[in-house]
This record gives C-alpha cells, sequence and structure tokens, in this order.
C-alpha cells in the first residue's frame, strides 16, 4: 500500500492562514479532500496522511471530521497544546478517535529557541505514549540541537522530523544541518519524512539534483527503514505539481530494491503511524 505521509487540508481564511503570503498567492484558496483524492490515484497512491497546518482543536476537529467522511484518508497528525495544565485530560479525550495518530506543534515559529525542552512542553511529551501517540518535529536546522535534546529524554517515543528540517536548499549551506541530522538520526526511535523539498528550494528554478545531496545524507542517516515519503501538498504546489514532487524522490531511490522502495513510499508510514 503506497501512502502520502504529509498533506494538508484547508479553508482558507485570510487571518487565521496569515502564513500563507502574497507571493504564495497560488494556495490561497481552499484545498478540500475532493482536490486531493485524483491526484492521489493518478499517482499510485492509496491513502494519505492528513497533518495540520493551523495551531487549534478546531483544527484538529476539522482533520478528523474530514478523516471520518473519507476513507482514504487513513490517519490525522492533528494539534494540541502540549503545555496545558489539563493536558492528560486532552489527550484522554483524543485517544477516542481512532484516526489521530499523533500531534505536531509549530516548533519553527517559537521564538524561544528551547522551547523543545521547556519543563512543560515535556511534561506534554512525557504523556503521549500513554495512548500511543507519535509527534511530529516541524523544526528548522538550528533546531536540531534541540531536538535531539529532546528525543534523548523520551526514548521509546516515537518521533518523525518533517520536510527534512528544512535544509537551507536555496543557499546550499549543509554544515549544521548535516551534523544535526546525522546526530539525531542515531536514535532509533526517530524518522524522517521526505517531503516540502521544492517549497524549500527556489520555486520556479530547482532541479531535481539539487536535493541529491540531502537525499544522500538523510539515506545514509536513517537508513531505509525509517523514511518516508510526503506531499507536503498543497504547499508544494509554490514550487511544482504533486506529479513532479514525487518524480523527484521516486527517480531517487529508482535504483533502490522494490522491496525498500515499498518501505519509503508506504510501509514505514504505515507502521510509524500504525494505520
Amino acid at each position: 500500500m503506497r501512502i502520502d505521509s504529509h498533506q494538508h487540508f484547508w479553508k482558507y481564511h485570510p487571518i487565521k492562514d496569515a502564513w500563507i503570503t502574497l507571493e504564495m498567492k497560488v494556495i490561497q484558496r481552499d484545498f478540500m479532500p475532493v482536490d486531493l483524492l485524483p491526484l492521489l490515484q493518478a499517482n499510485n497512491f492509496d491513502g494519505a496522511v492528513a497533518v495540520q497546518a493551523d495551531q487549534s482543536e478546531m483544527e484538529t476537529d476539522f482533520l478528523l471530521e474530514l478523516a471520518s467522511q473519507n476513507d482514504y484518508i487513513k490517519g490525522v497528525v492533528g494539534w494540541i497544546d502540549l503545555c496545558a495544565e489539563n493536558i492528560s485530560e486532552r489527550l484522554a479525550y483524543y485517544a477516542g478517535f481512532k484516526k489521530l495518530k499523533g500531534f505536531r506543534h509549530i516548533v519553527q515559529a517559537e521564538p524561544d529557541e528551547n522551547f523543545l525542552i521547556r519543563p512543560d512542553f515535556c511534561n506534554g511529551i512525557s504523556q503521549l505514549m500513554n495512548h500511543q501517540f507519535t509527534y511530529d518535529l516541524l523544526i528548522f536546522p538550528r533546531h536540531l540541537y534541540y531536538a535531539n535534546a529532546l528525543v534523548e529524554k523520551f526514548p521509546s517515543q516515537p518521533f518523525v522530523i518533517d520536510h527534512l528540517a528544512k535544509p537551507d536548499f536555496k543557499k546550499e549551506d549543509y554544515k549544521e544541518w548535516e551534523k544535526g541530522i546525522r546526530t539525531i538520526a542515531r536514535h532509533k526511535n526517530v524518522y524522517c519524512k521526505i517531503s516540502g523539498l521544492v517549497t524549500e528550494a527556489d520555486w520556479r528554478n530547482w532541479r531535481a539534483q539539487d536535493f541529491t545531496y540531502c537525499l544522500d545524507v538523510i539515506t545514509a542517516s536513517f537508513g531505509v527503514d525509517r523514511l518516508m515519503f510526503g506531499s507536503d501538498w498543497p504547499v508544494c504546489l509554490l514550487g511544482g505539481t504533486y506529479a513532479e514532487v514525487t518524480q523527484i524522490v521516486q527517480q531517487y531511490f529508482s535504483y533502490f530494491s522494490l522491496e525498500d522502495q515499498a518501505k519509503i513510499f508506504g510501509l514505514n508510514a504505515i507502521q510509524f503511524y500504525k494505520l
């Protein structure tokens, strides 16, 4: 089964979605399950994991409602206030939703560089395993040091790094990123999503070979058992089509065995998120 491990839905609102700037006009509209289904079918995917784009429980509820109405949405990565005093109560509530697989916080936007290792945040992370929830790390390369400290604290908690931790494909400055990736990959409870490639590149002038070095690094660091493909649709439309984004990764791994390709394009996501 082929799974797109990372995509989003939203009903566009200029205030709620203020992160979508004028230069991102192509995604300043609604994106719903009816829009994604034909793209999945055309690219031979059987299902997808919907990931939060807004930091509210309303967002989590919105995605869960869409998942209940569309069988191909196999799992949801929602949002919850992991720093809240009533986090135990909220996690217990959401544990009742079968398709809710884990949570994510937009750490890359936090002004506090130490956010990932703050006591209140770590308290929330410490309770995820009580309900078998995963955690998606949305970070920049400068956060990898703190992310590594976090995963060291919780060796049994499943973590996955979104978008390769956003290496700078424009400047091709990978020193800090590579050091952080190779360090955090030593923890076997940490996976990595091959997603967000064109989003971090020059939207109009990228080439497939622009991503080769970083793909080499993550493949050597994580191995084929802890990598999973994600389209990052519809954000990926900033730099290319769904098919183009998929083709970059398919071409890179085309020399790998069919068994390894099956892991990256579905089986690892199924195992990680328990789809």
